[in-house]
């Protein structure tokens, strides 16, 4: 398979993901002895049960066992999502189990069918964590269950992995205390737009960027990634803001145009990107153009190549690279463990990453004793590599989602090029 068609349908991950409390899960068992004892032996033995005490492990853990689960969409209209989706996680688990689990625990996936509605997630939350007492969530589903029950979460304090939303709600630069729980992987919007930003500054010298952004959750939290970056950076950044799903956008990119600026992003997803560039074509405008990572596909492409001819480049992002040898053998290897009527599927993709980054956290845990909060610490204690490209770093606290994007730009009617590899803002910014 060529890699502009990875390009392509990596790119589509996202697009379907428009998408009362218990204990912390670590007990601690502290000495109780009479301080009224004064004896120097009453002492010494005093001094040997502090030191002795121990932590229990979450709930969740036995010797031979650990339990993990979500809610997702495998009803309905999100099933062709959900069900793969989940089918991932369950595969990459499977291979771990057969391998003899992680240090001798096999991992027991438990799931829920939320049908996408908030209400249903909500309950099947408390379900998963107070009646199945799972020890973490695996591959938390859809904007609007993860909107519903993001606090909750974080009531519980309980460790969850892999979120498949890119809500700017789960951004936080320097989580502490109950937001460290969460722990997304996904791109996040914010920032994906500190990541436009830095790439019409790194890749393409801007010195004055327009981004048209639609407001609803993804065009603001882009647009609010955006203007972090430019503050950061001093450079001028000139907004206007267009309805999701206009038919006419017209108004806001005459601005844009009139501004002379020297490159743009296009802050919206699906349908009314296309419109946005057809009108920049209508105007005249040849300044490059850049957009999410949810826009990378042909069905964007089809609507657009016709009308650009060259006028101007269209951009977009992407969070994986098939291209790699090691990417294309995680692939063969997910595609040996998984049923065969999700081989290569994208959404398989996905579940499989958050099976992996799961693992990792409990495999770093070694001996020690596995409670929420030395979880949740082995997460952090350094960046794990996506087994499909890239690497997240959950380190001082970061819950960014992904931090290594790659570029393509539209080369045809159905075909997104890939024109650079996996990068962090760093790296393109020449700070590396």
């Amino acid at each position: 398979m060529t890699k502009a068609k990875w390009a392509r349908i990596l790119g589509t991950t996202a697009i379907a993901f428009t998408l009362a409390a218990c204990g912390n899960g670590d007990g601690e068992e502290t000495d109780t002895s009479d301080d009224t004892e004064t004896s120097a032996e009453s002492d010494t033995s005093n001094d040997e049960t502090e030191t002795e005490a121990s932590t229990e492990p979450a709930q969740g853990i036995t010797d031979d066992s650990v339990k993990v689960g979500n809610s997702a969409a495998t009803s309905g209209a999100y099933a062709p999502v959900g069900s793969p989706f989940n089918a991932g996680i369950q595969a990459y688990f499977e291979m771990v189990n057969d391998d003899g689990g992680v240090h001798g625990r096999e991992i027991e996936f438990v799931h829920t069918d939320d049908e996408f509605d908030p209400a249903i997630g909500r309950a099947a939350l408390q379900t998963l964590v107070e009646d199945e007492e799972v020890f973490a969530l695996v591959g938390h589903f859809g904007t609007p269950v993860i909107a519903a029950t993001i606090d909750d979460i974080k009531d519980y304090g309980i460790p969850a992995v892999y979120f498949a939303a890119g809500i700017g709600q789960l951004y936080n630069a320097e989580a502490e205390g109950s937001d460290r729980v969460a722990m997304p992987v996904q791109p996040i919007y914010t920032t994906e737009g500190e990541m436009m930003l830095s790439r019409a500054v790194g890749d393409f010298e801007a010195e004055k960027v327009g981004i048209i952004y639609t407001n609803d959750d993804a065009g603001l939290d882009m647009l609010e990634g955006a203007e972090n970056k430019a503050d950061e950076l001093g450079i001028e950044l000139v907004s206007e803001q267009v309805p999701a799903g206009a038919t006419d956008v017209s108004a806001a990119v005459t601005s844009i145009v009139n501004e002379d600026v020297d490159f743009i992003i296009g802050a919206s997803i699906q349908n009314t990107l296309p419109t946005i560039v057809k009108a920049l074509v209508a105007q005249g405008s040849t300044a490059d153009l850049i957009t999410s990572y949810v826009n990378v596909d042909a069905s964007i492409s089809q609507q657009i190549w016709n009308d650009i001819n060259g006028q101007f480049d269209v951009y977009g992002n992407g969070w994986v690279d098939l291209a790699s040898e090691e990417s294309q053998e995680n692939l063969a290897m997910m595609n040996e463990w998984i049923e065969d009527e999700y081989d290569n599927n994208v959404y398989a993709m996905t579940g499989w990453i958050a099976g992996h980054f799961f693992t990792e956290g409990m495999d770093r845990l070694g001996e020690e004793t596995p409670t929420w909060d030395a979880y949740i610490d082995a997460m952090e204690s350094e960046p794990i590599n996506n087994p499909f490209g890239g690497e997240i770093d959950f380190g001082d606290g970061q819950r960014v989602g992904t931090q290594e994007m790659n570029l393509s730009r539209v080369e045809g009617e159905t075909e997104w090029v890939e024109v650079e590899a996996l990068k962090g803002i760093d790296e393109i910014l020449g700070n590396n």
